[in-house]
């Protein structure tokens, strides 16, 4: 098959999208710096940061040190010239964020709101949603969309919500609910939001790993390269109703045994009149319940993070709820999942989410921003 030529054009496209993600990944830089780092030539630099700048995508900061010659000029990301907006729609809340081009969360809240399949409970979201910008102040023309992110399994393909059994819908279009946004719309599993959450923030070359994430629900999505594997019916990382003890419990999907009917934030929150971090606050003053219910727990999920591994041979990164609260525990859970692993690894595979807040709200937000990156 013949190879398709390149054309100067794209070349030049592509060098500029370099540069820019460049820029965008560094505090301060100057034209010397990415002209070595990129390997194009200065001049080349030096015109495709006039570009950026007169775009208003890049800003000038001064100058930088002198190293002997000529200071050279400090460039910078204009964070603020573009803005995105993310919501996780839970079975009983909201999440929000909004981020600027850095990817920086600048707002974020999570308020009570049942879900309700229904135009009543989307047009309320619009409107929560539209408070939530007025007290962040930004500039609505300065936003470039909005991402959601829901408990169930997106078609991409088929742009729609083909089943969410937390929520209750099936087969919903992704139009039906855009319809009542004034922003641009695109939509995300809340396990996989989680996911490109912690993986656009890793720095580059960090790998691939497994994302737990230990909600309401259990989810989970696997981060390979620089995305998300999405498997044959966007249903890659569904670990949350795999088995992990035949005819055991009873799961929300209906089946037994399921990791979800185990290893939920739900199954602690309940032990504490409903409250997680009351849970949390039990397990740290000692109390027995908490303690042994905590036991129990961590072995189970031991159990699933060794398995998951045994498979995928990556990083496992535990999000979620759950994960916000871990830290304290971190040693005794890679313990356990090293004392199941078969090839006597210490454990070390087992690492906490960077994000505590919001994961999947950002995550959501932080597609719609890779969506304008790369245009640029």
């Amino acid at each position: 098959m013949e190879r398709r030529k390149v054309t100067n054009a794209e070349v030049k496209k592509a060098n500029r999208n370099r540069v820019f993600r460049y820029i965008r990944g560094h505090e301060t830089v100057s034209n010397p710096d990415i002209a070595c780092a990129m390997k194009i030539s200065l001049p080349t630099a030096t015109q495709i940061t006039k570009e950026l700048i007169e775009s208003g995508l890049v800003e000038e900061k001064g100058e930088l040190a002198s190293t002997g010659g000529r200071r050279a000029k400090a460039l910078s990301l204009a964070a603020d010239f573009r803005f995105a907006a993310g919501l996780d729609i839970t079975k009983n809340h909201i999440g929000m964020a909004l981020i600027n081009l850095s990817g920086e969360i600048l707002k974020y809240e999570r308020i009570y709101r049942p879900y309700a399949s229904g135009e009543d409970y989307y047009r309320a979201v619009s409107g929560i949603l539209e408070a939530f910008l007025d007290e962040s102040g930004a500039e609505r023309e300065k936003i470039l969309g909005v991402g959601i992110s829901f408990p169930g399994i997106i078609d991409l393909d088929g742009e729609r919500i083909s089943y969410s059994h937390v929520l209750g819908v099936e087969n919903v279009p992704f139009e039906s609910v855009s319809c009542f946004f004034r922003y641009p719309c695109f939509f995300m599993n809340d396990a996989n939001a989680g996911a490109y959450a912690e993986g656009t923030g890793r720095e580059k070359g960090a790998g691939e790993f497994f994302y737990l994430s230990l909600s309401n629900t259990v989810g989970g999505a696997f981060f390979r390269g620089n995305g998300l594997t999405q498997g044959k019916n966007f249903r890659c990382g569904e670990v949350g109703h795999m088995t992990l003890v035949p005819e055991g419990k009873c799961c929300y999907c209906g089946k037994k045994g399921c990791l979800d009917a185990y290893c939920s934030a739900a199954h602690l929150a309940e032990a504490a009149g409903g409250k997680l971090e009351s849970f949390f606050d039990s397990l740290k003053n000692g109390e027995d319940a908490a303690v042994r219910i905590w036991e129990e727990y961590t072995s189970y999920l031991a159990v699933a993070v060794n398995n998951i591994h045994m498979v995928l041979d990556c990083d496992i990164v535990l999000g979620g709820y759950v994960g916000s609260h871990v830290q304290a525990y971190l040693e005794d859970i890679r313990a356990k999942a090293a004392g199941r692993n078969t090839f006597g690894e210490d454990g070390g595979f087992v690492k906490i989410s960077r994000n505590k807040v919001e994961a999947a709200a950002l995550g959501a937000a932080l597609r719609v921003m890779e969506e304008f990156i790369r245009q640029v």
